[in-house]
């Protein structure tokens, strides 16, 4: 099958036309609980026979939630404050051994920040927040310092933070921090 030209209406509004009326209602469905990626997935799924790519598929879907506005049931940003970030630290699988926030992004979000607890015994690590740009235009890098220093603080463990005012999702990480700072 060729790739249809640009549909009428534009490249995205237009490639919601191609999608049959199951695909649209489910990814809306997932668009007004505020399942982003369960919403890009079906479509990208249904399109991509199309040619059309993953990129294409988000402004799809980003097309979806400005056209039905008010009627999406945003998900609330991950709580940042001592309390819930010790709760979720105090339920993982093993000891907290440092508490590190390190970047990442998407075409979605942008950049944006994780809050990770990294455990030993056994070795591996835990989520404990995802900081997007706030409301308040705060960057993501100061809420997710303040928070995780807070939280190391509290646990009495290291925090780490390799890149907090520049987007990097290349900085070391603790662990390879640890293991530079060791030596052979």
């Amino acid at each position: 099958m060729t790739r249809p030209e640009t549909p009428a209406g534009g490249p995205v509004s237009g490639w919601w036309a191609y999608l049959e009326e199951r695909t649209c209602r489910e990814a809306d469905a997932d668009v007004l609980r505020d399942r982003r990626l369960s919403a890009v997935r079906s479509v990208w799924e249904a399109l991509r026979p199309l040619g059309v790519g993953l990129h294409e598929a988000e402004r799809v879907v980003h097309a979806r939630y400005e056209a039905l506005g008010d009627r999406v049931q945003r998900t609330p940003p991950d709580p940042l404050d001592l309390p819930s970030l010790a709760a979720r630290a105090a339920v993982l699988p093993g000891r907290v051994a440092a508490v590190e926030a390190l970047w990442d992004g998407d075409t979605v979000h942008d950049w944006f920040v994780l809050l990770v607890a990294v455990l030993d015994a056994p070795a591996g690590e835990g989520h404990l927040a995802t900081v997007y740009h706030r409301p308040d235009g705060a960057p993501p890098g100061g809420a997710a310092a303040k928070a995780g220093q807070a939280l190391a603080s509290h646990l009495s463990v290291p925090f780490h933070f390799a890149s907090p005012d520049i987007p990097d999702d290349d900085a070391p990480r603790w662990r390879t921090a640890q293991r530079l700072a060791e030596g052979p």
